[in-house]
């Protein structure tokens, strides 16, 4: 059996792995509030140092260097996958339903028929209702949603509006310059990032045992701002064209595992016939 062969053909698997998560990069460079994936790519050598206490035979053996052996033909493998969550730049836009979070790790809360979702895009609009909802029409929840179960909802003279950095609600009080207090924003802040999966639509799933809390003074609410995508174009253009070069490496391998070694091998068996 050509264990080179199989070995090269998973490589490649791999690095087309990896493409998919660039393109997907690439794809979302303009996507507000969107945060760049990437992967670890594991090799023999670093499995080895991680495991290599727990190996299931002595060193110095027979048995021990036939598993080495064995091993040192497994193709490197896509280990972890993980998400950036780095703040991106933040845009002036001067809209006023345009809302960006400057500190990392915190979220708006927004409803979808599959239950809360979070997400970092805070390009709002209202509906003819008045219903303040997502660009894909997910209604944005208040702080207190969990309780009332209510929605964002701004009247017909609700004419300004003005949102301060904890994401309380301000609107203007009719046939008045003052302002009073509305809704405010139910922001999030997971006690660990690692439990949030993408969900499409540029939202996030929470999937952590402990239930989602509103952050009273987050301090980080920037009106008429978006956050842009923190996918570093430059970065992910020298991603793809090293992926690609190595897809051509494994292809060569391929190329030679079935092609020259096989006729090598038939030209000498038919020398010996």
């Amino acid at each position: 059996m050509q264990t080179g062969y199989y070995s090269a053909a998973a490589g490649m698997v791999t690095q087309f792995n990896r493409l998919d998560v660039i393109a997907n990069n690439l794809a979302n460079v303009n996507t507000a509030g969107f945060k760049e994936d990437n992967v670890v790519v594991g090799d023999f050598m670093r499995l080895y140092k991680e495991a290599r206490d727990e190996l299931p035979h002595a060193n110095q053996t027979e048995d021990g260097a036939q598993f080495l052996n064995r091993t040192l033909t497994k193709a490197p493998q896509i280990v972890e996958e993980y998400t950036n969550f780095a703040v991106g730049t933040l845009q002036k836009t001067n809209n006023t339903m345009d809302f960006a979070l400057s500190k990392e790790g915190l979220f708006f809360a927004v409803k979808t028929p599959d239950g809360v979702r979070l997400t970092r895009d805070g390009s709002f609009t209202k509906r003819d209702d008045g219903t303040l909802i997502t660009k894909q029409g997910y209604e944005v929840l208040p702080d207190n949603y969990l309780s009332t179960g209510e929605s964002i909802v701004f009247g017909e003279k609700d004419n300004l509006i003005e949102v301060d950095k904890n994401g309380q609600i301000n609107t203007n009080i009719p046939n008045s310059v003052k302002f009073g207090q509305a809704s405010k924003f139910f922001i999030v802040q997971p006690d660990n990032v690692k439990f949030l999966k993408k969900d499409g639509d540029n939202l996030f799933k929470y999937e952590g045992l402990e239930p989602l809390t509103n952050v009273e003074e987050s301090g980080a609410v920037q009106q008429g701002f978006v956050e842009k995508s923190n996918v570093n174009a430059i970065k992910m253009m020298t991603q793809m064209i090293e992926t690609n070069r190595l897809v051509g490496m494994y292809q060569k391998a391929m190329n030679s595992q079935m092609d020259d070694m096989n006729n090598d091998a038939i030209n000498k068996l038919a020398k010996k016939v």
